[in-house]
């Protein structure tokens, strides 16, 4: 416990410290570090602090764009598609899907097999039109008035002799005056910039950085960016996929290499020995707010030790910049709470895989598919309120990137009883699509439902009928199989499976993407009455948590407990919680122990704008079952939610809590 308070402690130390880490200011002194801890209690009882990373699953080569008082994010989106995604956020944690730049249809030049596809999303603002950059088979751009859209049909980009091949992984750097630049980069040791004109194409002349990676100092030096501060142009490239961070600078655009200092490692290193995303690279240019503090987002694989999730692809954090006379420096990654950009949320959840009803004539830009020609095996419009997937000699797949280590996938489907071959479930699969998990029901020979993964298969027969609930549950690297005639009572479809082969590092680091997750259909058409992803009727490990702050786990007779670290209490967030449909959550049901006895608190979206929907009171005692029944002031409860836990202030480590889950009685 002590390790977990004094890292957190360090993290806060960090991130404050950073507040006078400008050139010539004071030393913060006694007063001020008192100051900073009476401060904190402030991060009891509101939401002031994140985890990384903020972009959980696959969210490769991210780049940050800054508008006013809005952010964009968008990055590679490779073979999935509809390609290239932009995210919004107001304050830089909480992300959502606003738009995709690229349709199959305008996409001719995509090859989209996996490794393939389009590479890079540059997301760029310049001459009053939004603008993005990307690469498939050379350099194209689209524009449009608002990053929503409607994006314009892509444009290639005009390469020259002195330029050379335009490479795969540019951003684009604004300077002071407007003018913008690419930054190309192209295999090792192409390291170049060039300006763009208002036709969105190459002009003026090369500045040739070569020089940068002559002796592949860097690796591949790739994905590099750039911002200017105080009359210092900062150049940063990235080592490789696995990792490096690296910074250069100069007071003027130049290719003269004696007028650029290198300065080394951008990210300080790590005080966490607990931390799972060991080695960010690929940063998007840092970003100033409004407040004089900088900062960035980057990408990491996901490890510690043998507990590997590489698998999930390259994640996206957070990361604050702070200046040391003029040297950038990335606050290192951290497995603990850190202090949030000063910066108010505009009601976005925490990133999360979607619910889908499939209410809507048009699918929701959460979904992605693994082909082009995919999408015309998808209809919403054939059944209302279904979705139908018709696949062609293959299989079809409707997907969302995976977002988390514990949840519930449910789904409700019917099969075509006229297509003896078919078969339609949930499905987990890797960015190669050689490893996946499939949960379905079949019509071959004996109906019956069946769990696999490789060679490991679980079945059981099923005679009620074309109609069946499925759940597939993932407890960290365990998956189980489940299924319902009524979504209300759940047989197990045989012992569980270990997804260790699907959470592991991949060959060819996964064909650059992570795993994805939603339905599937082959042999003949299938129809999905919903989606559900988290399932709030199912356990909800407390482990599972998105966000907290004053917790940590305990270890306890074969379990992972989750409490509170401080007498000031603490608090945990469950990230997009599906209530199911209006009313049908009637209680709620805590599994916790407690040595004195107390309250847990559970509120919705918020711990201080948030309704609090029950105060469960926890018995002394060893872990039991305590139910509590719901309360709410707007009406039934219904939809997907962030579902945040608190504990009572006064005592430490006196409730235990295990998991949640909502009642229908």
């Amino acid at each position: 416990m002590l390790r977990t308070i004094a890292i957190g402690l360090l993290c806060f130390v960090y991130t404050n410290l950073s507040l006078y880490a400008q050139p010539g200011a004071p030393n913060p002194g006694p007063r001020a570090a008192a100051a900073a801890d009476a401060d904190s209690l402030r991060f009891y009882g509101a939401v002031n602090t994140y985890i990384n990373p903020v972009l959980p699953g696959d969210h490769p080569d991210p780049t940050l764009l800054k508008v006013g008082d809005d952010f964009y994010h968008c990055g590679s989106s490779f073979h999935f598609t509809p390609y290239l995604p932009i995210y919004h956020s107001k304050d830089l944690v909480h992300w959502k899907i606003i738009g995709r730049v690229l349709s199959p249809e305008k996409a001719a030049m995509v090859t989209d097999k996996p490794s393939n596809g389009v590479w890079q999303g540059a997301i760029t603002y310049f001459y009053g039109s939004y603008w993005i950059y990307f690469s498939s088979g050379g350099q194209w751009f689209s524009k449009a008035d608002l990053p929503t859209g409607p994006w314009t049909a892509p444009v290639r980009v005009t390469e020259n002799p002195k330029t050379g091949p335009l490479g795969y992984d540019n951003s684009i750097f604004v300077d002071d005056d407007g003018k913008p630049y690419m930054v190309i980069k192209n295999g090792q040791k192409v390291n170049r910039l060039q300006a763009l004109g208002r036709d969105g194409q190459l002009t003026d002349s090369v500045i040739n950085l070569d020089w940068i990676n002559a002796k592949l100092q860097y690796s591949w030096a790739e994905g590099p960016v750039m911002c200017k501060r105080n009359g210092y142009y900062y150049y940063f490239p990235a080592g490789d996929v696995s990792g490096g961070q690296y910074v250069l600078r100069a007071s003027a655009l130049t290719a003269d290499s004696t007028k650029w200092e290198r300065l080394g490692n951008f990210f300080k290193p790590s005080p966490d020995p607990a931390n799972t995303f060991p080695r960010p690279n690929h940063i998007a240019a840092p970003v100033q707010l409004a407040d004089g503090s900088w900062w960035t987002i980057g990408q990491s694989y996901q490890h510690h030790g043998k507990d590997d999730w590489s698998g999930m692809g390259r994640q996206t954090s957070l990361y604050q910049v702070i200046w040391e006379n003029d040297r950038p420096w990335g606050m290192p990654p951290v497995s603990t709470p850190v202090v949030k950009p000063a910066l108010t949320n505009n009601k976005t959840p925490w990133r999360s895989v979607h619910s889908d009803h499939f209410e809507n004539d048009q699918l929701g830009d959460w979904w992605h598919f693994l082909t082009k020609g995919a999408a015309a095996g998808v209809s919403l419009t054939q059944r209302k309120g279904w979705a139908r997937l018709t696949p062609d000699s293959g299989r079809t797949h409707l997907v969302q990137k995976e977002t988390d280590h514990f949840y519930s996938v449910v789904t409700r489907l019917e099969l075509n009883t006229k297509d003896s071959a078919v078969r339609g479930g949930i499905y987990l699969t890797n960015g190669n699509q050689r490893v996946f998990v499939r949960l379905f029901s079949e019509l071959t020979t004996n109906r019956r439902i069946v769990l696999q993964l490789d060679t490991a298969i679980r079945s059981v027969p099923y005679p009620q009928g074309k109609t069946v609930w499925l759940k597939l549950e993932r407890y960290e690297h365990q998956l189980s199989g489940y299924f319902s005639t009524d979504g209300k009572k759940w047989q197990a479809v045989g012992a569980p499976i270990s997804a260790v082969p699907l959470d592991k590092v991949q060959p060819n680091y996964n064909s650059w993407v992570g795993t994805s997750v939603g339905l599937f259909a082959e042999g003949g058409l299938v129809d999905f009455d919903l989606f559900v992803c988290k399932d709030g009727f199912s356990l909800l490990p407390a482990i599972g948590n998105s966000n907290h702050y004053g917790i940590q786990t305990i270890h306890a007779d074969g379990d992972q407990l989750v409490t509170n670290s401080s007498l000031h209490g603490g608090w945990l967030m469950i990230s997009g919680v599906d209530l199911g449909a209006a009313g049908a959550a009637k209680a709620v049901e805590v599994m916790a122990s407690s040595t004195k006895g107390g309250v847990l608190e559970i509120l919705l979206d918020d711990l201080e704008q948030g309704e609090r929907i029950a105060a469960v009171p926890v018995k002394a005692g060893k872990i039991s079952s305590h139910v509590y029944r719901l309360r709410s002031a707007s009406g039934k409860l219904s939809g997907q939610h962030d579902l945040f836990v608190r504990f009572p202030a006064g005592t430490s480590q006196d409730i235990l809590l295990k998991s949640i889950r909502l009642l229908t009685r």
